[in-house]
């Protein structure tokens, strides 16, 4: 198992350094000059010249890739454009909200989708079978954005209510704290759980048909001891696997949902960026989710071996 790991780790040194160079160079393909932006059209000709010599714009972008990627070895990820800041500092400060947002959505789609995926499987074919997938269809097809939109305007419409947009810090009020999380996490957290459950029912119901659960309903044992001792454990491996690609997803999404709801999270800091074309916190964010993935890739590798003692790593 420990060599196994090891390996692992080695293959992901060469998949983060060709990341990270597609992380340095893209956000130079953004349409705009920074420097014009950030002078705002009033300058031009030396002034600009000066300002891209200081920010390391005139070099050539493998020259600046090398001494970017040095300092990111050293922890630095350099300092906003705008913020005037360490970029390790601002996410700091915003990686928190993101991960409380993330988490939230992940604990409600596993928190929903098993239990119903079991219920699907346990009742196939059956009125309620087909009503818990029709509605993770409709999950999986209605787009994340377009819910979370409705959600702040027909309350609005209908009821004159406002969900809470003003961001309170967990140290001054919990509740209200938990509160402007708990809306944009269940929306974002809606497509995993259609796409878990439906995983769920499909493993399931394979594993249901194998010879050990069939001697288990012959033995006598209770359905719930047949389906959730005996067939869901080996069920769960196919969903730990999906369950470790929807993080990359619901990191991808907190950028819109971040937005919609004024969450001061990594993602809206993103899309700021975007928009001003800051360099150095474009990487910094963009570096900090692919290490965040394929760190989660290698920890869902580890626990199939827990699910399954059969499996042994050589």
């Amino acid at each position: 198992m420990q060599r196994y790991v090891l390996r692992r780790l080695l293959v992901a040194v060469p998949s983060l350094l060709i990341a990270s160079f597609v992380i340095f160079a893209l956000p130079r393909l953004i349409p705009g000059d920074v420097v014009q932006l950030m002078l705002e059209d009033k300058a031009y000709g030396r002034d600009l010249d000066d300002l891209r010599a200081r920010l390391g714009l005139d070099r050539p972008i493998l020259e600046q890739y090398v001494t970017w990627l040095a300092r990111v070895a050293r922890g630095d990820l350099g300092e906003s454009l705008w913020t005037k800041r360490p970029v390790f500092e601002e996410l700091g400060r915003r990686v928190p909200v993101s991960l409380e947002l993330g988490l939230l959505s992940l604990i409600f789609a596993v928190t929903v989708a098993l239990p119903v995926g079991v219920l699907a499987a346990a009742r196939q074919d059956t009125a309620a079978d087909y009503l818990l997938r029709t509605l993770a269809i409709v999950g999986l097809s209605v787009p994340g954005f377009w819910i979370a939109t409705l959600a702040l305007i027909l309350p609005a419409v209908w009821w004159g209510w406002i969900p809470r947009r003003q961001f309170v810090e967990l140290s001054r009020d919990p509740a209200a704290h938990v509160a402007n999380l708990v809306l944009p996490a269940v929306i974002l957290g809606l497509a995993s759980a259609a796409a878990i459950m439906r995983l769920t029912r499909a493993t399931l119901l394979e594993a249901l048909r194998h010879d050990y659960v069939r001697t288990a309903w012959a033995k006598g044992l209770r359905e719930r001891a047949v389906v959730l001792k005996h067939a869901l454990r080996n069920a769960l491996i196919p969903v730990v696997t999906v369950l470790g690609l929807q993080v990359s997803a619901v990191l991808g999404g907190t950028v819109i949902f971040e937005t919609i709801f004024g969450l001061p999270g990594m993602g809206r800091f993103l899309f700021d960026a975007i928009n001003q074309r800051d360099y150095p916190v474009i990487q910094g964010v963009n570096l900090l989710i692919v290490t965040v993935v394929v760190v989660v890739n290698l920890v869902v590798d580890a626990l199939y071996a827990l699910l399954d003692p059969r499996i042994r790593y050589s």
